[in-house]
């Protein structure tokens, strides 16, 4: 037996201390290396380009940075759409396939599945609330297209809040940092990417929950270094998916989840790359080999992302919203009776005519919506989610005198969704109204009054009226909410777990 051997199993403290040429050799370098190590760490700190040190500081001060009061106007607007599409959509079969996976699956109980009594852990919360915000079309989305920020933002942010017991306040700067972040991953790496709608989610959710959790700058590079590994995933076949599971999980469950995952494994103590904006392998290079980092940090502070999202006043798809406006506007200037209307042609963008044409998912049908317009005189949540009414006789006489034109002139106009819809009356007389900003989006916002009747109308049939009001009245007053966890008893709603097997609201019955 060697030396070496000898004491191979002993503890250093208990090994003879042994002076050989080769051991001063290596003491040596170690000694020389040790002298260098300040040096070293001012090489490590300098290596941090001037992009990351500038957006990691901004997103650790942004818990006690007070936002211009517009940008927290719509930041609330958008929470409480955001939490409305997460109730209602518990009543959609994504929902209930949500819930259904947090009842099962368990977890420490730190934080809340909206529209249930179930408290699971924060990951997990984020995961189903993400999935219920996108059960259908209801929640919001960026106006330039591709991403659908609130259904990952806001269920992050909400998670991570309850873990960390925030303020409202704190709250509402974590879902606009949110924003923030995802608008900007979207506009610099967006284009040399397919597929966009998790880099949205993924990369705002993880900027909400960060902040939620209070990380400083450095844990903010580690921070995003996680988000950016996560960041790519997902392919079209989404669109294959009518039940619109798949889909409420690229676009919301995922990105939610992923984002608190990796603001609390930074949280605990893990670390990563310093900067992963710059040097090899770098996150902009790695998805948009043609971008400038630079656009992740341009006009920070001026710009917020939140105001360049759209809500929407249709629970419909995105490109319907326009014909729907169209018929509205029509209908106040010269109010119309179904059995007058002989003909109406909608033209939208082709891309757009091609994700609404003639689909067997109500929200989704532009022709099958129209229909329902002209009968109803607009378009509610329970309309436009009643999949046997797409049987109705009624509705499929009107349906008949529906056509939809795809039309290359308002495809170059794309990102801006604008339609054409032109009626002819049965005496002969036309009528026709161009939508070039639809309502909700930033250029044709919502009023307050506008937003809050849209959340009372998706909450009130599952919360209460009661409920629902307060819900509304707690949410518009954030800023004196003092621990998020106080909206508890409000989200759950009234307990329904002594209701039967949960059953679609929407899958086969006209009734709700």
């Amino acid at each position: 037996m060697n030396r070496e051997d000898r004491y191979a199993d002993t503890q250093p403290e208990s090994r003879p201390l042994t002076l050989t040429r080769r051991s001063l050799l290596q003491n040596s370098a170690w000694i020389a290396a040790a002298a260098m190590f300040p040096r070293l760490e001012a090489a490590v700190a300098q290596d941090v380009s001037p992009v990351m040190g500038k957006l990691s500081s901004y997103m650790a001060a942004a818990r006690d940075r007070a936002l211009p009061g517009k940008v927290v106007q719509e930041t609330t607007h958008h929470i409480l759409d955001t939490i409305a599409a997460m109730v209602s959509g518990s009543e959609l079969p994504p929902g209930h396939m949500a819930i259904e996976f947090a009842r099962s699956y368990g977890g420490k109980k730190i934080a809340t599945v909206v529209a249930s009594q179930i408290l699971c852990g924060p990951i997990e919360a984020a995961f189903v609330n993400g999935e219920l915000a996108h059960s259908d079309e209801t929640d919001d989305d960026f106006t330039t297209g591709g991403a659908h920020p609130g259904c990952a933002v806001v269920p992050a942010a909400l998670a991570s809040g309850e873990q960390f017991a925030i303020s409202g306040t704190h709250f509402l700067r974590a879902v606009a940092l949110g924003y923030d972040i995802a608008m900007r991953a979207m506009k610099t790496v967006g284009p040399g990417m397919k597929e966009t709608h998790n880099l949205v989610g993924t990369m705002g959710a993880t900027a909400a929950a960060g902040c939620a959790a209070s990380l400083n700058a450095q844990q903010m590079r580690w921070l995003l270094d996680y988000a950016a590994q996560q960041a790519g995933a997902g392919i079209g076949a989404w669109r294959r998916d009518t039940d619109h599971i798949e889909k409420g999980f690229l676009f919301g469950a995922m990105g939610a989840r992923n984002g608190v995952n990796a603001a609390l494994v930074v949280h605990s103590g893990w670390t990563g790359v310093d900067d992963i904006l710059s040097g090899p392998n770098n996150f902009v290079e790695s998805y948009n080999t043609k971008a400038d980092p630079a656009g992740l940090i341009n006009q920070l502070g001026e710009v917020y992302g939140v105001t360049l999202t759209t809500l929407k006043k249709w629970t419909t798809g995105g490109p319907i919203q326009a014909p729907l406006d169209a018929l509205e506007n029509l209908h106040k200037r010269q109010p119309l009776q179904a059995d007058q209307v002989e003909q109406v042609v909608v033209r939208v963008a082709t891309s757009a005519a091609y994700t609404v044409n003639n689909r067997d998912m109500p929200d989704i049908c532009l022709q099958h919506l129209v229909a329902v317009m002209l009968l109803d005189k607009t378009v509610s949540f329970r309309a436009a989610h009643d999949k046997a009414r797409m049987q109705d006789p009624s509705v499929l006489r009107e349906r008949a005198k529906v056509q939809l034109v795809p039309d290359e002139e308002l495809e170059k106009l794309i990102p801006v969704r604008v339609a054409i819809v032109d009626v002819r009356l049965t005496d002969g007389t036309h009528l026709n109204e161009r939508v070039e900003h639809v309502r909700g989006t930033p250029e044709n916002p919502m009023t307050r009054d506008e937003v809050v009747a849209k959340a009372r109308e998706l909450m009130t049939s599952v919360l209460g009226a009661a409920i629902c009001s307060k819900l509304i009245e707690r949410v518009l007053e954030l800023q004196n909410v003092k621990d998020i966890r106080d909206l508890r008893p409000l989200l759950h709603g009234p307990d329904r777990a002594k209701q039967s097997a949960i059953t679609p609201s929407f899958a086969g019955s006209t009734q709700r």
